[in-house]
């Protein structure tokens, strides 16, 4: 067992697949859709929101 966290947690991970899922379509779900779909990790721009500074007063 892995430790994932300094909490000492593990990812859960279900004990069989779905016998109804499709291997293809996830795959291409994968390839296709989450790119478009996944939130970029970094913004574009600034991303302070301090209120103790007087530009956002």
């Amino acid at each position: 067992m892995r430790r994932c966290s300094r909490h000492g947690f593990t990812h859960q991970v279900p004990a069989r697949r779905a016998t109804e899922r499709d291997e293809e379509a996830v795959t291409g779900w994968v390839k296709e859709t989450w790119p478009q779909v996944e939130t970029p990790w970094r913004r574009s721009g600034p991303g302070c929101a301090s209120r103790t500074k007087s530009a956002s007063r």
